[in-house]
C-alpha cells in the first residue's frame, strides 16, 4: 500500500538529478574549456549557415506524428479485417497489428528525417 506513494517522488528525483548532472557536468566542460583559452563563440553556433543547413524540429516531429496515426489508423482497419474476415481473436489482433503498424511508421519517419537533415 505504502509502495504508491514511495514510486512517485522516486521517479520526480531521478529526472531531477539526470538534468542536474547534465546541466553541471556541461558547466563545468565549458569552465574548463575558458580557463585553457578557447573562445566562448564555440557554445553558441547561431551562424546563419547553420541554421540552414538543419532542419526545423517542429517539422521532423509533425513528419513522426503523422507517420505515427496513420500507421495506428491503418493498424486499427487491419486488426478489424482480421477480426472480422479471418476469426483472429481481437485480444491478439488489434494491440499485435496497432503496435507493429506503429513501429514500422515510426522507422519510415526516422529515415524520412535522416533524409531531410
Amino acid at each position: 500500500m505504502g509502495s504508491e506513494v514511495i514510486i512517485m517522488p522516486i521517479l520526480l528525483l531521478v529526472i531531477f538529478g539526470v538534468f542536474y548532472l547534465f546541466i553541471s557536468s556541461r558547466h563545468k566542460e565549458r569552465i574548463a574549456l575558458i580557463e585553457k583559452g578557447a573562445d566562448a563563440s564555440i557554445f553558441y553556433s547561431s551562424t546563419k549557415a547553420n541554421s540552414e543547413r538543419i532542419t526545423p524540429l517542429w517539422k521532423i516531429f509533425i513528419i513522426n506524428i503523422a507517420l505515427l496515426f496513420m500507421a495506428i489508423g491503418l493498424g486499427i482497419f487491419l486488426a478489424s479485417f482480421l477480426h472480422n474476415s479471418l476469426g483472429v481473436d481481437d485480444d491478439v489482433a488489434y494491440p499485435g497489428t496497432i503496435f507493429l503498424l506503429s513501429g514500422c511508421g515510426l522507422f519510415i519517419g526516422f529515415t524520412m528525417t535522416k533524409k531531410l537533415s
